[in-house]
């Protein structure tokens, strides 16, 4: 393995560790990301890197019990392991991510060539109403952008306006990333789980850590 990595030029060896600590920092690489300022999709280097570095990174993961996973159907490189804990995600984090796999889903049924999908903050919560799953009477903007802020660093969101200026009418990407997390088969009971929830816990948590939502 280390002779393969001694034998690569410095800019390669550079590039591998780029990699390294953003799969570590962000779980997932996607192929393709928005870019705001050509208002496109283009080719992640990160993503091509460890394309081709795939054999050699599989072994550098493996040492720590951690796999690197391709999925060619969505364009995403993602690492894995039962034995490390992730982030704590908020009660509406998981929401969030709920309901973006429920945006997903339809817009894909409904579209006819487009594999983009964008929705709104105001698309997000009408459902949450129409679902019930907040008990509050309102949602704070505080607790959208830590919400927010989750879901981009882990590649699930792209938001198209500027954080600063969050409201209802804020437009963001949904990445295919959603899939990962969460399957279709699980929404009607996570659905109907958080709606007979008369409880959470003092601090709105759930115990759920990133890695385990889809389970």
């Amino acid at each position: 393995m280390f002779p393969y990595y001694n034998e690569l030029l410095d800019e390669e060896k550079e590039e591998l560790k780029e990699v390294i600590k953003t799969l570590f920092q962000q779980t997932y690489l996607l192929e393709r990301k928005y870019d705001k300022k050509s208002e496109r999709y283009l080719p992640n280097r990160l993503y091509r890197t460890c394309e081709r570095h795939l054999d050699f990174l599989k072994e550098y993961f493996q040492i720590a019990d951690i796999d690197l996973i391709e999925n060619r159907q969505f364009g995403i490189m993602h690492i894995i392991t039962q034995n490390l804990l992730g982030d704590k995600l908020s009660r509406l984090t998981t929401i969030f991510i709920l309901l973006l796999k429920l945006i997903f889903d339809e817009q894909m049924n409904t579209a006819s060539s487009s594999i983009h999908v964008y929705t709104s903050l105001n698309e997000v919560y009408d459902k949450i109403q129409l679902f019930r799953l907040w008990s509050n009477k309102s949602i704070s903007i505080t607790e959208v952008r830590k919400a927010i802020t989750a879901l981009k660093k882990y590649q699930v969101i792209e938001i198209t306006d500027e954080m600063g200026d969050l409201d209802g009418d804020t437009r963001f990407i949904i990445y295919p990333t959603v899939n990962l997390l969460l399957n279709s088969q699980s929404i009607g009971a996570i659905l109907e789980q958080y709606q007979e929830e008369e409880e959470v816990g003092e601090d709105g948590q759930i115990s759920s850590t990133f890695e385990d939502v889809s389970e």
